[in-house]
C-alpha cells in the first residue's frame, strides 16, 4: 500500500488488496498503512528544523499500532487525557518525552500523569498552573511546565483558529500580570519555555510560515523584557493534509529556512547553546495512511435529487463537524467494485452521500459529481487515517463501531475493532 498515488487519487494499495480486506472484515472499516505513515513522518522532518523534536498528537488517531511506528520512528508523544497517555506508554513512547496539555486538566489526571513519569506540562492559566504545583506537592514529584500563549493573529489560515481572538487557550500574549505569575517557578514546578499553537490545516504555505514566525516573535517579546531564558519552543503545529478525497501530503520545502531566520533573529544566543525547539502534529502524520472502506446499501430518487446510503456516515467519520470541531466532511469516494444497477435512476448529476443513521444531519457529501452507484457496491474514502473513529460520533444508535486493519504494505499486521461499554462507578457517601 505504498506506491505512490496516481493523479486519479487511486489508493496506494490495490483495488484487490482492498476487496480482499473487505471480504475479510466487512464494512465499515479503516485501513492504516503503516509504509505511508513512516514516508508522511519522513516528510515532515525534512521540511522542519534539522535540530527540531517532532511530538505526536494522539487526538489525530491513538490507535495503538500507529502510535508504536511513530514512537519507533522518534516522535515523541503529546497527549491530552489519561487514555491518550496510557495508549501513548503502552506503545513504547517513554515517560520523559510526553508532553502533557489541555486547557481542563483535573487534579486526578496530573497526579496520574506524575506517578507514570510525566515530567513536562502546558499549563494554560494560574490556576492550571497551581493545581500542578499542588499535585506535584501530594505525589512527592518535580515537573517542568511550558507556558501556553494565546499569541497574536499571524495570518487568515487555517480550518480552526486557536489564537488571536479570545480563546480558552493559554494566556493572552498581553496579559502581563499572569505572564509575570508563570514565568516564576511556583513550589516543585518551574518554567522552562512556551507553547504556541496557531491554527489548525492550514493549507497557504506562506501563511503556514507566517503563523510560526508570529509564535517566534510572540515568545520573544514576552521573554525578553521578562529576562525570561526559554529553554524549550514549542511552535505548535497546523500543517495541512488532505481530507476524505484523493489528494496526496503537502510539502513545505521553504518552511525550514524561514523557521530558522525567525529563530535565529529572535534567539540568537540560545540557538547556539541548545534551546529545544518542538513542533506538533496529528493529521500530517497519519491522514494519508488511512483509507475508509464502505458499502452502498441504497440508491434513491428524492425529487430531483439521487441519494445513496452508505453503510458509514457521521457515526463512523467526521461526526464531530456538527460541534464545529472538523469542517464537514464533503468526501469524494473512489469506485471499488461493482454493485446491482439501479437502472430507474439516471446517473448524470450531483449524488448526495448519507449514512443509515436516523438523522437528516447524517449526510457525508451533500453533492458528489460524476458517480454512478447502485447498491452493494464498494467505495474507498482516501485520507481518513486522521480524525476518523475516535473523532465521530461512535455512540450515537448504538451502532457496531467501524473495523480497523492495520497493513504494511501488502501484508495485514492487526484488524480489531473499537469498542464502548458502561464501566461501574463506586457511589461516595
Amino acid at each position: 500500500m505504498t506506491e505512490p498515488s496516481t493523479e486519479s487519487g487511486v489508493p496506494t494499495s490495490t483495488r484487490r488488496h482492498l476487496t480482499q480486506i473487505i471480504q475479510s472484515v466487512g464494512t465499515p472499516a479503516y485501513v492504516y498503512d503503516l509504509g505511508v505513515v513512516r514516508s508522511s513522518f519522513a516528510a515532515l522532518r525534512e521540511d522542519l528544523p534539522a535540530a527540531s523534536e517532532l511530538f505526536y498528537s494522539l487526538k489525530a488517531n491513538p490507535h495503538p499500532l500507529v502510535v508504536a511506528q511513530l514512537a519507533d520512528l522518534g516522535a515523541r508523544a503529546e497527549v491530552s487525557s489519561t487514555g491518550e497517555l496510557s495508549v501513548a506508554l503502552a506503545a513504547g513512547c517513554p515517560a520523559h518525552g510526553v508532553l502533557y496539555t489541555g486547557p481542563g486538566k483535573t487534579m486526578a489526571e496530573l497526579e496520574d500523569a506524575l506517578h507514570r513519569g510525566v515530567r513536562l506540562f502546558s499549563v494554560e492559566s494560574v490556576t492550571d498552573r497551581q493545581r500542578l504545583a499542588e499535585a506535584c506537592s501530594r505525589t512527592g514529584s518535580t515537573a517542568d511546565y511550558l507556558i501556553r500563549v494565546n499569541s497574536p493573529r499571524g495570518s487568515t489560515g487555517g480550518s480552526l483558529r486557536m489564537t488571536g481572538r479570545p480563546s480558552a487557550f493559554g494566556v493572552d500574549h498581553n496579559d502581563s500580570q499572569a505572564l509575570d505569575r508563570l514565568l516564576r517557578p511556583l513550589g516543585a514546578v518551574r518554567p522552562v519555555g512556551m507553547h504556541t499553537f496557531c491554527a489548525t490545516n492550514i493549507a497557504d504555505p506562506v501563511a503556514l510560515a507566517a503563523e510560526f514566525e508570529q509564535s517566534v516573535r510572540t515568545i520573544a517579546a514576552i521573554a525578553g523584557p521578562a529576562g525570561f531564558t526559554p529553554q524549550v519552543l514549542d511552535l505548535g503545529g497546523g500543517f495541512p493534509a488532505p481530507f476524505a478525497r484523493p489528494g496526496s501530503l503537502p510539502r513545505h520545502p521553504q518552511l525550514r529556512a524561514a523557521i530558522d531566520a525567525a529563530l535565529d533573529t529572535a534567539f540568537p544566543d540560545q540557538r547556539r547553546n541548545g534551546t529545544r525547539v518542538l513542533f506538533e502534529s496529528g493529521r500530517a502524520l497519519t491522514a494519508t495512511a488511512g483509507t475508509l472502506l464502505t458499502t452502498v446499501l441504497d440508491v434513491k430518487l428524492s425529487g430531483d435529487r439521487v441519494f445513496a446510503v452508505l453503510d458509514a456516515g457521521v457515526n463512523v467519520l467526521g461526526g464531530m463537524s456538527g460541534l464545529g470541531r472538523l469542517r464537514s466532511p464533503s468526501v469524494v469516494p473512489i469506485p471499488l467494485g461493482e454493485g446491482t444497477p439501479a437502472s430507474e435512476l439516471s446517473p448524470a448529476g450531483p449524488v448526495t452521500l448519507v449514512g443509515p443513521l436516523c438523522t437528516p444531519l447524517d449526510v457525508l457529501a451533500p453533492a458528489v459529481e460524476g458517480l454512478s452507484l447502485s447498491p452493494g457496491q464498494t467505495l474507498a474514502i482516501p485520507n481518513t487515517g486522521a480524525y476518523g473513529p475516535t473523532a465521530s460520533l461512535l455512540g450515537f444508535l448504538s451502532r457496531t463501531p467501524p473495523a480497523e486493519v492495520v497493513v504494511d504494505g501488502d501484508r495485514i499486521v492487526a484488524a480489531g475493532r473499537l469498542g464502548l461499554h458502561t464501566q461501574e462507578v463506586v457511589l461516595r457517601g
